[in-house]
């Protein structure tokens, strides 16, 4: 795994090929992003942490940001069902958006990085000529620790990662 500048550099050349320049501004936003990569942040959750390292700064512009970057396909935008837009950093190691484990007892959230669906995609390929260029998929259920009344995060659905 890279570390942060490194992520930061090839970001920066993702968006050097596309017109873009990397501000001051979108660079804190990408390290709170990279920093927080689990979290599954919430603009406002980004704002109030790039506020902190840039307490000039406005909300439109970190939301200005965060667009361009889901546009470019560097960041994920996603609602796991709570109303809130969040965003998801994009692996370049798979050509696919990881898969979600998302409780409906307490919230929580479990990244899935292996790509299960390859198959299929070959198969939908072969059988209907249609090629998948990405999918998202999200397991909306419970776990057995919730359902028993045994969560010791019951109640406290905040769409934040867990490992």
């Amino acid at each position: 795994m890279m570390n942060i500048m490194e992520e930061i550099d090839k970001i920066n050349q993702q968006l050097r090929v596309k017109g873009y320049k990397m501000t001051p501004q979108r660079e804190v936003t990408l390290k709170v992003l990279l920093e927080n990569e689990k979290d599954h942040l919430s603009a406002e959750d980004v704002f109030m942490l790039v506020k902190e390292r840039l307490p000039e700064i406005g909300i439109a512009t970190v939301y200005r940001t965060l667009e361009m970057l889901s546009e470019l396909h560097v960041v994920e935008k996603m609602n796991f069902g709570d109303g809130v837009a969040r965003f998801d950093l994009r692996s370049e190691d798979s050509a696919h958006m990881h898969h979600h484990l998302i409780c409906n007892i307490c919230g929580a959230l479990k990244e899935i990085k292996e790509d299960w669906l390859t198959d299929l995609e070959e198969r939908l390929k072969r059988e209907y000529g249609f090629q998948v260029t990405d999918h998202r998929l999200d397991f909306m259920g419970f776990y057995q620790t919730c359902s028993s009344g045994e969560c010791k995060r019951e109640g406290k659905s905040d769409g934040k990662a867990v490992s």
